[in-house]
């Protein structure tokens, strides 16, 4: 049986391309300065495809799959050791929340009551504040082998952490099954009421992480008929503007590079390309529906994204400045990722019109996005 090494922090796990059934095995990925162990859970399946999930941040770190031709590469950015994530934070692959994306000014009224939110992404808050879900160490609480393998993790925010209320549990659960569908499912439940969207901010290149040519190339399908316009800011007008005619219309596939640049369109100017909510519907739905399609034309790599909810968040990875080298000890660069990320509109609170992001006591908040994998290969 062949095998993959994948270097774990000061561990090295050993990750099977072909395998019997899928499984989960647990590594330790590195320390915390504090001294705490960072469990690593690897799933694998049969046909070569694994995925890596760090304690730390309940992060994908490394997602590996072959291309037409069989080859594998790790088509996830991500860091080979904690002391990266912890010394210069990107938010790979990282689960992001008690809010994901941005809050205008760190502000919202829940009941009558205001509330403040760090701002960390100039006067707005951005992803839960400057210490989110992406930047604490969650509990392993579960893995399963089987037809379709698991790692369970369980974060416990509590009541006014980064300004939120209410103490919220939150469970994250990856699993991988045989036919290479990888799905990410975060449920939070609170003791008071409080505002919540959680996703995951994996970036994709489906080249390969470390890949020369970036993932500009990349053919994507959003199919929506309108997206969230915003200020430079990056905050929500309130409208929902429709997509034809404009540099946001992926409703046929279109290569990420092809207009991203199109400095006359002010939206690609404020964002430096793109970094918009496309609106798939309008409310969180109880089954799962297409949120997107990308591929990468010259491996055959490639996914199908669904979700149960209404926003996508695509961001063409206009901020990676060449300031971090991923696991290949390759920098990474503006253009070198793309992130879609399902979750509810950005800066919902504080816009009526776009819904509720509210939970209360007894209610089960459920965001599900599973990732139906390609290679462009004929099994």
């Amino acid at each position: 049986m062949k095998t993959l090494a994948l270097m774990l922090g000061t561990a090295s796990l050993i990750v099977p391309t072909l395998a019997h059934a899928t499984e989960a095995k647990q590594a330790v990925f590195g320390t915390l300065p504090d001294g705490r162990a960072v469990p690593a859970v690897t799933l694998t399946n049969e046909h070569g495809v694994s995925a890596t999930v760090i304690a730390y941040g309940a992060a994908l770190q490394a997602l590996m799959l072959p291309d037409r031709n069989g080859k594998p590469a790790d088509i996830a950015l991500g860091y080979p050791t904690i002391d990266k994530y912890l010394s210069k934070p990107q938010y790979f692959g990282g689960t992001v929340g008690r809010y994901a994306n941005r809050l205008a000014r760190g502000k919202f009224t829940l009941d009558g009551k205001s509330y403040q939110t760090p701002v960390n992404d100039g006067v707005n808050a951005l992803h839960g504040g400057n210490v989110g879900f992406d930047k604490v160490l969650w509990q392993v609480t579960g893995t399963k082998d089987g037809p379709t393998a698991s790692v369970r993790l369980r974060h416990v925010s509590r009541d006014g952490e980064m300004g939120y209320p209410g103490t919220l549990t939150v469970d994250a659960t990856y699993s991988l099954n045989e036919r290479d569908e990888l799905t990410i499912e975060y449920r939070a439940t609170t003791d008071k009421p409080t505002i919540v969207n959680i996703t995951n901010h994996a970036y994709w290149n489906l080249s390969g992480e470390g890949a020369v040519n970036g993932a500009m190339g990349t053919m994507v399908t959003i199919p929506a008929e309108h997206y969230v316009p915003t200020d430079a800011g990056a905050i929500p007008t309130g409208a929902l503007t429709p997509v034809a005619g404009t540099v946001f219309d992926f409703r046929t596939p279109r290569a990420i590079g092809e207009r991203v640049r199109d400095a006359g369109d002010q939206q690609i100017v404020f964002a430096r390309g793109y970094d918009h909510n496309w609106a798939i519907g309008r409310s969180v739905t109880s089954n799962l529906h297409l949120m997107a399609r990308a591929q990468d034309p010259a491996s055959g790599r490639g996914f199908e994204l669904w979700s149960n909810q209404p926003g996508l968040q695509f961001y063409s990875g206009n901020f990676l400045d060449g300031t971090s080298a991923g696991k290949t000890n390759k920098i990474y660069r503006e253009g070198d990722a793309f992130v879609m990320e399902p979750q509810i509109y950005p800066d919902t609170p504080n816009h009526p019109s776009f819904g509720s992001a509210r939970l209360d006591p007894g209610l089960t908040y459920r965001n599900v996005m599973t990732y139906r994998l390609t290679t462009g290969k004929v099994r």
